[in-house]
């Protein structure tokens, strides 16, 4: 791609352009902040109950009656041993409880495929990793303005850290190359996805319908028209189920899986690794309990490894407010004011989990 003057790309325009928008349920919260401020989103129904108080109760009256019979005594749960939750799912197709741990199996053994080098920018020549934040922050804007689904944004991201691992581009092209990717997954993820002429809008004209075209063309031939990654939603999904699949854990859980696009130090590390500190994380905001061995379990993580993650969170909350559409995004209500919430914790605990030693390595390191 030719080089040309630096600049850094620009804000989206007026015109947003959006089709087929998935209308997306909303659920009422339980406990955690005031009253109008419970209306988060929600993608999951709650938690089947395959048997009712009242079928327990008519099992035990007909133990009573057969006294000759030993009726074999439920045994207590072993606290080390953690639940079995796909077995409320038997009888739903769409769960596939039956294949529910190979396939997520499979998608944490090819994790490693998908992931990018986590120091392409050593041999980008006019790219740095703060001009790459300003690129995400301004494709989560625009991921808002269309309102795709969680699923397109952190595919796009991938695209984006995959291709540059592999290619060299000009300044002057990146952000070419954001809304080249935020296309391409769109289409990959969503039901309708935007035309390309909405997404020459929103960059305010500034690329030609032929050349987004002509990008996406480029970045699916450089990454060998292999694009699906184990999305981070999928693993967050899985662990929400041992948390009974509450609105408020998700939501939060989002903000933090959301902040790994922007601080590249997450690139490191895996998706499921990402979900699982972005879970616990948000679980000791809320005060949800301790990690126990069910969600450990369908997490994949102990507390010892999730540690490292959750630390470079806390770093990122407790640092100035860096990229501005991504906090403006979660502090909207919708999202339960997250942004404000995690923000307003970091600095009043980070000493709790972070030494100051530690936290000014991380300041040298970033």
């Amino acid at each position: 791609m030719p080089t040309s003057a630096k600049r850094k790309p620009k804000r989206p325009g007026s015109g947003s352009g959006v089709m087929g928008s998935a209308q997306l349920k909303r659920q009422q919260s339980q406990k955690f902040l005031s009253a109008n401020e419970n209306n988060a989103v929600t993608d999951e129904p709650p938690r089947k109950r395959i048997d009712s108080g009242k079928k327990t109760t008519a099992f035990q009256e007909e133990a009573k009656l057969e006294e000759t019979d030993s009726v074999p005594t439920e045994e207590p749960q072993d606290a080390d041993k953690p639940l079995n939750l796909d077995a409320e799912d038997q009888f739903d197709p769409l769960m596939a409880s039956e294949y529910v741990i190979e396939i997520f199996d499979y998608l944490k053994e090819i994790e490693p495929q998908t992931m990018p080098n986590p120091d392409y920018i050593e041999h980008q020549e006019e790219l740095e990793w703060e001009v790459r934040g300003v690129l995400i922050d301004w494709l989560i804007e625009v991921h808002t303005r269309f309102r795709l689904l969680p699923e397109t944004l952190f595919l796009a991201v991938n695209i984006i850290d995959r291709f540059l691992s592999i290619d060299i581009v000009a300044l002057d092209r990146l952000q070419l190359v954001g809304v080249a990717a935020m296309f391409i997954a769109s289409k990959y993820e969503e039901v309708l996805s935007p035309h390309v002429a909405n997404f020459s809008h929103v960059a305010d004209e500034t690329f030609t319908d032929k050349e987004i075209l002509d990008a996406e063309r480029h970045i699916l031939a450089t990454l060998n028209y292999d694009i699906s990654y184990p999305n981070p939603m999928n693993f967050l999904r899985r662990i929400s189920k041992a948390d009974n699949y509450d609105v408020q854990t998700r939501t939060f859980g989002k903000y933090f899986m959301e902040i790994s696009l922007l601080d590249h130090r997450f690139m490191r590390y895996r998706q499921s690794h990402v979900a699982a500190a972005a879970m616990y994380f948000a679980r000791l905001i809320l005060d949800r309990g301790p990690w126990d061995v069910t969600i450990a379990h369908y997490a994949g993580y102990s507390k010892e490894e999730i540690i490292p993650v959750f630390h470079l969170m806390i770093d990122y909350l407790y640092r100035p407010v860096a990229h501005e559409a991504f906090y403006r995004k979660y502090a909207n209500k919708r999202f339960l004011k997250a942004s404000l919430h995690a923000r307003h914790w970091a600095k009043k605990y980070r000493s709790m989990y972070l030494s100051q030693e530690s936290y000014e390595n991380r300041q040298r390191h970033s």
